[in-house]
């Protein structure tokens, strides 16, 4: 599969910078801070995008660093500066701290696990590998929660759902606070879940300094599944929706039995690769983009289909009327 493909060549260039990584670079705080914004500069993706003067930030900041300045001080400043980027796949790490940009921050509270099991699913739900699941509206409805796609699904857990749910009327897949995970993943659970091979996106690497510097994209297929379910599927996400779960987001939206129903997603769309600062602290940051069929790039939150928030007044009473919405559009 081309996605996976796609992700293999980010971790080889992961190895690749850190085994020319410049040694005789002096490890001093503004070269560290140099480097970092170098490498940034030439190799992030999304700078056009999201508006960011990467120029201008250096004239503010580079004078905020000097050699006297603490680790902490230099790592707050550095954390300052990737978190400039609004980016989840963007981080520092040193030995005493991480960087990182909050995506869950970003929109409403869109998603009670609890308040699914009291009300919805009940507390004998079946647990079948990485997935939760049970019947809803008098079975006519599959319910399959999904937490992450770091969990490994195995082709039994496909067989059994797929045999379990086969004559309901649609399905519910709920990729809310689903953080992402392993590609490869996301590709085994789309491929089982409709029947013919479909135009997801196009993937490209930033290759050079330029803004516009990127390999020829490369054409993201679903493979042929002639046992794909039939009927349809209401995806759910939020903006934690994520990484992975945002590419299975993407995915959907191109595949004519699936609706995303809920709230933007918190993208990252750009697969992450990194390296090493002078002082030995590591970074990582996006490197590729990733375009729907019509040259959309969804970095910053793919939309839903169908716009549906959860109120206070909703998590409060026990409703899910994400959920509720979705089964009325699959019965109606």
């Amino acid at each position: 599969m081309r996605g996976i493909k796609i992700a293999l060549l980010c971790l080889t260039l992961l190895g690749c910078e850190e085994a020319l990584f410049e040694k005789e670079i002096k490890d001093t705080p503004t070269a560290n801070f140099d480097y970092l914004w170098q490498q940034c500069s030439e190799r992030y993706s999304f700078f056009d995008l999201k508006g960011i003067d990467w120029d201008e930030y250096y004239r503010v900041n580079r004078p905020t660093v000097g050699d006297k300045i603490s680790d902490d001080s230099l790592f707050n400043v550095l954390a300052k500066m990737l978190n400039t980027l609004r980016d989840g796949h963007v981080n520092l790490n040193s030995p005493f701290n991480i960087s990182r940009f909050d995506i869950s921050l970003l929109g409403p509270v869109n998603y009670d696990w609890r308040n699914i099991k009291e009300n919805y699913i009940g507390a004998d739900y079946l647990i079948t590998g990485p997935f939760h699941h049970d019947f809803l509206a008098n079975k006519e409805v599959g319910y399959i929660r999904y937490n992450s796609f770091s969990q490994t699904i195995t082709s039994f857990d496909i067989s059994y759902l797929f045999s379990r749910y086969r004559s309901t009327k649609g399905l519910i897949l709920d990729l809310r606070s689903n953080g992402g995970g392993s590609i490869t993943n996301m590709y085994n659970l789309l491929n089982v879940l409709h029947n013919k091979p479909t135009l997801l996106y196009t993937s490209s690497i930033k290759n050079g300094p330029g803004a516009n510097d990127f390999t020829e994209p490369i054409e993201i297929m679903s493979e042929a599944n002639e046992n794909g379910y039939p009927r349809r599927i209401v995806v759910l996400t939020d903006r934690q929706t994520f990484s992975a779960s945002s590419f299975f987001t993407l995915a959907a939206k191109s595949i004519s039995n699936m609706t995303v129903m809920g709230d933007t997603t918190g993208g990252g769309l750009g697969l992450p690769n990194g390296g090493q600062l002078p002082n030995g602290w590591t970074y990582r940051f996006s490197i590729t983009k990733t375009l729907d069929p019509q040259g959309n790039n969804y970095e910053n939150g793919i939309p839903p289909d169908v716009v549906k928030i959860l109120t206070a007044e909703d998590r409060i009473s026990g409703r899910d009327t994400v959920i509720e919405a979705a089964v009325d559009l699959i019965l109606n």
